[in-house]
């Protein structure tokens, strides 16, 4: 314990040079020649564009990410698939916005029985993961094989289940660790993962999600929340899986798909780093479990906790690059799936985790408004990105498929939305989107457009208000000032791409009467 202190007390930068040095890789670095470039694609889940310290975070410390930009580049008007997790990766994984994707919200699949019931999914491995894409689908992980990449998937799926055809290992990527079902993501000491196909079990006794706080038990007394704390943390456990997979194929072109779970509540980090962040913020109020996911004693030290843990693992992913000789020929994307959240204990007022758009709820996870779905994207490159640069390039995830395509040889899908941003990152005329469109059955059911400087948004479409509101973010970034009155040119082209871009699904789920969808 006298140790751990000690290492908590001295100097973050100095503690985190010291984890990079302990990298399990003691190759001699070997420069690469005449290869094509290594991809690492990082996936964080519900991080805010401003819970980095590269934008504008004075609360959590990410030297390692801010690292990246400083050494790359920096794009200010990114933007994310969706505003929740499952349709978000689909539109990144398949290139296709939310008007023509085939996932469009989160669909647990309810008709197979107690899909909720994280000890039924235990006993009956059908019941586990969310309803499958079509079989045949072209992911990017398709794309980088046909390329001659080996890849990698780590982290969270979200986009099928156990027994289907939709599973990592089916759709383009070699090798999986991590979790299947994004409702077992809910708790970082799963009983398993997959290893692949198969169920990876990690020793972990069953705490389902969202077990209350035990009555009578005093929130201030630590010994309260022993039993949210298991044998075997997953990240851990995928972290070594990527760190295994990057040794074993050094020699050959990669492309890893790392969709972290972190910071998505539960709040759960390594005693470590929470121990440093209950330091550095002193007492606080405890979070006892009232808005779901797990009780926790010092949630907002808990949250910078698993934010700096992540941190800590991209740079020892940088440093094992680097001691194998393959860091210069490498491109690093770091970014987050959505906005930031608003329960399970997080706080993203307090941390200013939207920057400088709202994300309490109603703002950030599950609505198009810019702190929803405006996410943080950095990249490094040597010899490629020119470091400290920035874009206010207007992106989205559907970019992402061609621009890898592009960087891999190989030619993107001619039915995708995506335009490649390779230019941008390397400092070339960059082709732009005339505008961004989204829509999503969920949360009242909404549509949005970006268009320049103009952001058109539709609310509570489900309850038959087809009103579009009209923004100029360039006076209004948080959209406070509904402008469509004045502007009703605009609102008329934001109404016409929306009917444009809309296709009705395939699947019934994610169908809108109200747009003319039939049920």
């Amino acid at each position: 314990m006298k140790s751990l202190l000690k290492s908590i007390s001295i100097p973050l930068t100095l503690a985190l040079l010291t984890s990079l040095s302990a990298c399990n890789s003691t190759k001699k670095a070997t420069p690469k020649t005449n290869q094509k470039p290594n991809i690492v694609y990082i996936l964080a889940d519900d991080l805010g564009i401003g819970d980095l310290g590269c934008y504008g975070q004075q609360k959590i410390e990410t030297p390692n990410i801010d690292k990246i930009a400083k050494n790359g580049i920096l794009f200010t008007e990114h933007y994310s698939g969706a505003p929740v997790c499952a349709p978000s990766r689909c539109v990144l994984l398949t290139g296709k916005h939310m008007g023509h994707a085939q996932v469009r919200g989160n669909d647990e699949w309810n008709e197979r029985g107690d899909v909720w019931n994280y000890r039924a999914m235990e006993a009956d491995s059908t019941l586990e993961g969310q309803r499958p894409m079509a079989d045949g689908t072209i992911t990017i992980g398709k794309k980088m094989q046909d390329a001659g990449y080996k890849t990698a998937m780590f982290g969270k799926w979200g986009l099928g289940a156990p027994q289907t055809h939709s599973i990592p290992t089916k759709m383009g990527f070699d090798f999986f660790v991590g979790y299947n079902c994004q409702r077992q993501a809910h708790t970082y000491y799963p009983v398993h993962l997959y290893k692949n196909e198969a169920r990876l079990y990690l020793g972990n006794d069953t705490v389902a999600p969202n077990t209350k706080f035990d009555k009578g038990a005093d929130p201030y007394n630590m010994d309260s929340y022993k039993k949210y704390t298991l044998q075997s943390y997953s990240p851990d456990v995928m972290f070594k899986e990527l760190t295994g997979f990057v040794n074993r194929n050094s020699k050959n072109p990669f492309f890893i798909y790392w969709a972290t779970p972190i910071p998505h509540a539960a709040l759960q980090a390594p005693k470590r780093w929470g121990d440093y962040y209950v330091k550095k913020f002193g007492d606080e109020k405890p979070y006892i479990g009232n808005k779901g996911y797990f009780p926790t004693r010092y949630p907002h030290a808990t949250y910078a906790a698993m934010i700096s843990y992540l941190d800590e693992n991209v740079g020892k992913l940088v440093q094992q690059l680097k001691d194998l000789g393959i860091y210069n020929n490498t491109l690093i994307i770091f970014t987050s799936d959505n906005g930031a959240t608003y329960n399970g204990g997080t706080d993203s007022p307090w941390f200013d985790s939207g920057g400088q758009y709202k994300s309490e709820y109603g703002w950030g996870k599950g609505f198009s408004h810019e702190g929803g779905i405006h996410t943080p994207m950095v990249a490094s490159w040597p010899g490629h990105i020119k470091p400290g640069s920035k874009s206010n390039l207007i992106s989205a995830f559907w970019d992402v498929m061609p621009t890898l395509c592009e960087i891999a040889g190989t030619n993107a899908p001619d039915s995708i939305d995506g335009i490649s941003f390779l230019p941008a990152l390397t400092g070339e005329k960059q082709k732009a989107h005339d505008y961004l469109y989204w829509e999503f059955p969920s949360y009242g059911g909404q549509q949005a457009v970006r268009m320049g400087k103009w952001k058109a948004i539709r609310n509570n479409i489900f309850k038959g208000n087809m009103t579009i509101e009209l923004y100029n973010l360039e006076d209004d970034i948080q959209e406070l000032n509904d402008v469509a009155a004045q502007h009703p040119d605009v609102v008329k082209q934001m109404e016409e791409i929306m009917k444009k871009e809309h296709v009705q699904a395939k699947s019934k789920r994610f169908r809108m009467k109200e747009l003319g969808d039939s049920k």
